[in-house]
């Protein structure tokens, strides 16, 4: 019997290599692919004959773990596997509470990518080693993933840097932002780099996302 897959991921080259990986596998089709999870949810809502998600984390729109949270309340019984480049410990610990059934990482090679499906679906929940180890260790101090989750809630951002965010999460780059606030690039920048501090992230995706989270903007 054929196992459905679909992916969620907005990386067209990163879903490429998904793609190829599975195709070794007779048993696995992948019936159809999201740029987000707010797509995923549509596509689920048209076809939610699926036995497995593969979704990524950071996705725009809406990320992979809000879309998990819908679609473990929605359809239960679709297995879904976090298959993502982040290992950051609330991250984890957001996709397990959302419902997620396994979490690996993307540099997992096709053999064990087929493996950890077939194992998902016999009610397993496959995890990358270096993941389960950060696991263990969130069940065994849980006070680690509560203390991450309450300092980001007090991340306090300026009226400006508020103001470049809602400007970053439209698409704009420095010099837009510049012409728009009437500042210059160079204090667009300053800014950016104290958001990147305040947020804990590395790039303007992250930073969007995240303050989408937290609900900063």
């Amino acid at each position: 019997m054929s196992l459905k897959i679909c992916i969620a991921e907005d990386n067209y080259f990163l879903t490429k290599a998904i793609k190829e990986k599975l195709s070794f596998f007779d048993d696995i089709s992948v019936k159809y692919h999201a740029n987000n999870g707010a797509e995923l949810i549509g596509k689920l809502e048209e076809n939610h004959n699926i036995d497995v998600v593969l979704m990524d984390i950071q996705m725009p729109e809406m990320d992979g773990i809000k879309a998990t949270e819908l679609v473990k309340n929605k359809y239960p019984q679709i297995k879904v596997i976090m298959l993502t480049v982040v290992d950051d410990d609330e991250y984890i610990f957001n996709a397990i509470k959302a419902g997620a059934n396994g979490y690996l990482l993307k540099e997992i090679d096709a053999e064990n990518l087929y493996k950890s499906i077939i194992e998902v679906t016999e009610g397993g929940a496959p995890m990358t080693p270096s993941i389960a180890l950060k696991t263990l260790n969130l069940l065994r101090n849980p006070t680690i993933a509560t203390e991450k989750i309450e300092e980001s809630d007090t991340i306090k951002l300026t009226k400006r840097e508020t103001e470049i965010l809602i400007q970053l999460s439209k698409g704009l780059n420095y010099n837009s932002i510049s012409d728009n606030l009437i500042i210059s690039p160079s204090t667009v920048r300053k800014h950016i780099e104290n958001i990147y501090k305040k947020l804990q992230v590395h790039s303007k995706m992250e930073a969007v996302m995240k303050a989408q989270k937290r609900n900063l903007i």
